[in-house]
């Protein structure tokens, strides 16, 4: 974590912007791994220890409809409007589509941000926007180009507990989900599987069979021999980063926490019930478990489909919506309930939102102009709505953002100073964020 907004705040490893500085660590090329292995070392034996917070980015593929969701229009007409109804929330005047109704009921809690926008349709250009902050420079490129934010979060603060990876994607990787330049050991750990199903379980949390704790450890020294040899010509510490590497993954393996933390049986059944016996529901509780346990950056999938609905919304909103309300209101009430609140921050946010006007096969597509964004917890100002669409969810009328400030929101709820440049694959210092303007109406 790098916060480096004041001339004497100190970074999470006890450092501060001087001592950074006169370093040389944050010269051209920003900071390389060993440099960050190096102050993390620092800041342990001085005693400082990392923040612990965290954040659970719901990724909505495929994009959203507003109107369903966050941003109905019952009083625009009826091409505009859609097949579907309002609910009251519990802060007068505030109103969700219908199949919001748990999340309605704890408005209070929520913040959503109904002026987001940005100038793409394309599903790949718009995804890798909202996951790094970068449009695609290559339309048809299926890598990333820029870092997602899980993976900046991995390289720049490491997980919250040792024995625990730092960034977790549930079920699987989000579309833009990769560490690009940063390398792949900043890439997602994946959970694969359904956590709603009896026999959930997440691999390569157990030695593989027929290998046991005691021939990994030795594997692991004669690694570390190996490397020993390496370092002497190692002028750029990549051998200890290697090293370290060997370490995290070895912990992993062979320790109780990691196991303990994916595993829901641990959970009781009333808790379980509450977020709902389905996929969305069980994937946002072992978000929940995972965050609680010491991992900094989760990324969850809902089931359902996705939300890429050119046809008939309102039957596919009814197939998808209520499970997502239902999970998202749990989530948010179960982190108030933990006091995590605070150290938590939820975002639930899609690649865009979708046509104003119903199309001739009764379903929405895509719309990049206006999108609404819900945010929950990291100390945020929370029961408002945040800017606003025209009436007819066109466009921003009032406070408009685009989805690099959600981002932005993001790494500065983690103490990571977006303003960093770190090396692409030319060598090339690249910012973190580009645009790093903040949702000052959240703070």
């Amino acid at each position: 974590m790098l916060n480096l907004r004041g001339k004497t705040t100190s970074t999470c490893e006890g450092l501060t912007r001087r001592h950074l500085l006169k370093a040389g660590f944050l010269g051209l090329g920003g900071l390389t791994l060993p440099q960050l292995l190096r102050l993390r070392a620092e800041a342990a034996e001085a005693g400082s220890p990392l923040p612990k917070t965290s954040v659970i980015f719901i990724e909505l593929a495929g994009g959203p409809t507003h109107f369903e969701t966050y941003d109905p229009k019952p009083y625009a007409p009826a091409e505009y409007r859609g097949p579907l109804g309002v609910v009251q929330t519990n802060i007068p005047g505030v109103i969700l589509s219908e199949l919001m109704v748990e999340q309605a009921k704890i408005m209070d809690k929520l913040a959503i941000i109904r002026s987001i926008h940005h100038d793409s349709g394309s599903h790949g250009t718009s995804s890798h926007l909202v996951q790094t902050g970068y449009y695609l420079r290559d339309r048809q490129n299926r890598e990333n180009e820029m870092p997602c934010v899980g993976s900046f979060t991995a390289h720049l603060r490491g997980p919250n507990q040792v024995g625990l990876p730092a960034f977790v994607s549930i079920p699987g990787q989000m579309r833009y989900g990769g560490a690009a330049y940063l390398g792949k050991g900043y890439n997602a750990f994946t959970t694969g599987g359904d956590p709603n199903s009896a026999n959930f379980k997440v691999k390569n949390l157990t030695p593989a069979q027929g290998l046991t704790v005691a021939q990994l450890e030795d594997r692991r020294q004669l690694l570390a021999s190996l490397e020993s040899t390496r370092q002497l010509a190692d002028t750029r510490g990549v051998a200890s980063a290697i090293d370290k590497f060997t370490g995290d993954a070895f912990q992993l393996v062979t320790g109780d926490r990691a196991r303990s933390a994916f595993d829901l049986t641990q959970e009781s059944s009333q808790v379980r019930d509450r977020y709902g016996r389905h996929t969305t529901g069980q994937s946002l509780l072992l978000a929940r478990r995972l965050i609680e346990a010491g991992v900094t950056f989760v990324t969850v999938r809902p089931s359902g489909g996705s939300w890429d609905d050119h046809n008939q919304i309102a039957q596919r909103m009814k197939q998808k919506g209520p499970a997502y309300d239902q999970g998202v209101a749990a989530l948010v009430n179960d982190l108030h309930e933990r006091g995590l609140n605070r150290d938590v921050l939820v975002v639930a946010i899609g690649e865009f939102g979708r046509t104003p006007r119903v199309n001739g096969n009764a379903g929405r597509d895509h719309w990049g102009r206006v999108m609404s964004v819900l945010m929950a917890g990291g100390g945020l100002r929370v029961g408002q709505i945040v800017g606003a669409s025209n009436s007819k969810g066109e466009v921003p009328a009032d406070n408009p953002y685009r989805p690099e400030s959600v981002l932005a929101m993001a790494y500065e709820h983690l103490g990571i100073d977006a303003s960093v440049r770190v090396p692409d694959f030319t060598g090339l210092p690249r910012y973190i964020l580009s645009n790093r303007k903040r949702i000052e109406e959240l703070l």
